[in-house]
């Protein structure tokens, strides 16, 4: 599975996304033939390992930070990236700190962000390569056109997942009004969600590094993945199994932290879910958190009280106006309203099938 990238990387790999000044002194850099060092954070804990160069304190451009590369030293910037504080630096981390590099830059790039958690760029110009570092995270920047293919491949297979997921849902909500669900038919459904979740989480991390250029694809990922978190937390709310003592987001966390290789497989999906491993094809009845959810305007407290007074799915359906305005917050109104609106539901998952 995709990690999503850690909040302080992020952040740095926004600072050198497309479209960013810094990006674009970076892209001088490149293009002159020269390497460079960037430290992003002139804090005092940067300026107690910086030795000899300039202090500038000069407003931030790109054509200034590509002719300041043109000299050995690192170059520090302000936190926000507006000044070039100092150029032509010499920093001196802790050479006790691991790395994991070989080259004198990266490896020196790699030291401080280690020791003082600040993003550092650096540039090769043997290499033709750009790498960020902060904390113990690494990460070399791709070619805008490389990132811009991968995300047009990841956003074909979300449209598939996406059509596959709704074509399963519809038939999972068939089932549940039939009272013919099984645990292998939730499971395929779990397995699709969690598909989804995973696509675009690989997409945000490309959005991210695409910047300015990465628009159009983030409007098409919030246009596949709408819903689609509502309805992975209603459909473990109607299915996890019946220990309590378990939170619900402990359960949708175990989901979230199986491998690929684990979520293809059912039993390891019924096991996050805390559902049997080896009857897969068992009977099971949902509660009717997800039926409850497609009502309009209907509170998740009153979704709660009704899940809690009925216990299941067939039951409620089965309630009449008057059993559903003794749960506590519903109403005379609101009970009408919600019958009428299982009533709806309930036909049209028969027509979509029949």
């Amino acid at each position: 599975m995709a990690a999503r990238y850690p909040a302080e990387l992020r952040a740095g790999l926004a600072q050198v996304s497309p479209g960013r000044p810094l990006r674009d002194g970076i892209d001088r850099i490149m293009q002159a033939g020269m390497g460079g060092l960037v430290v992003v954070g002139d804090g005092p804990a940067v300026l107690n390992i910086c030795s000899g160069g300039f202090l500038l304190d000069a407003a931030f451009s790109p054509q200034r930070l590509s002719e300041l590369a043109k000299m050995d030293g690192a170059l520090i910037l302000a936190a926000d990236g507006s000044r070039i504080a100092r150029a032509n630096v010499h920093l001196v981390p802790d050479s006790n700190i691991h790395t994991s590099e070989t080259g004198t830059r990266h490896r020196t790039a790699e030291r401080v962000a280690r020791s003082l958690n600040v993003p550092v760029i650096a540039v090769s110009h043997r290499m033709n390569t750009i790498t960020v570092y902060v904390g113990d995270h690494k990460h070399e920047i791709e070619p805008v056109p490389r990132l811009v293919n991968r995300a047009n491949q990841a956003i074909s297979t979300l449209e598939r997942y996406r059509t596959r997921l709704d074509t399963d849902a519809a038939a999972l909500s068939t089932l549940e009004i039939e009272d013919l669900v099984t645990i292998r038919d939730v499971i395929n459904v779990v397995q699709v969600l969690e598909g989804v979740e995973r696509i675009a989480e690989e997409l945000e991390r490309y959005i991210v590094e695409l910047g300015e250029e990465g628009r159009l694809v983030r409007l098409q990922l919030v246009e596949l993945v709408g819903g689609v978190q509502h309805d992975r937390r209603h459909i473990v709310r109607d299915y996890r199994g019946d220990d309590k003592t378990i939170p619900l987001d402990q359960v949708l966390d175990d989901l979230s932290a199986l491998t690929t290789e684990d979520l293809i497989d059912p039993a390891e999906v019924a096991n996050a879910m805390r559902l049997p491993t080896t009857a897969v094809d068992a009977g099971i009845a949902p509660r009717g958190y997800r039926m409850l959810a497609k009502i309009p305007r209907l509170p998740d407290q009153i979704i709660q009280n009704i899940v809690t007074r009925f216990g299941n799915l067939q039951k409620i359906m089965r309630a009449t106006i008057d059993d559903l305005d003794d749960v506590e917050g519903v109403g005379a109104t609101r009970a009408r309203a919600i019958k009428e609106g299982l009533s709806r539901l309930a036909e049209s998952a028969i027509l979509d099938r029949y």
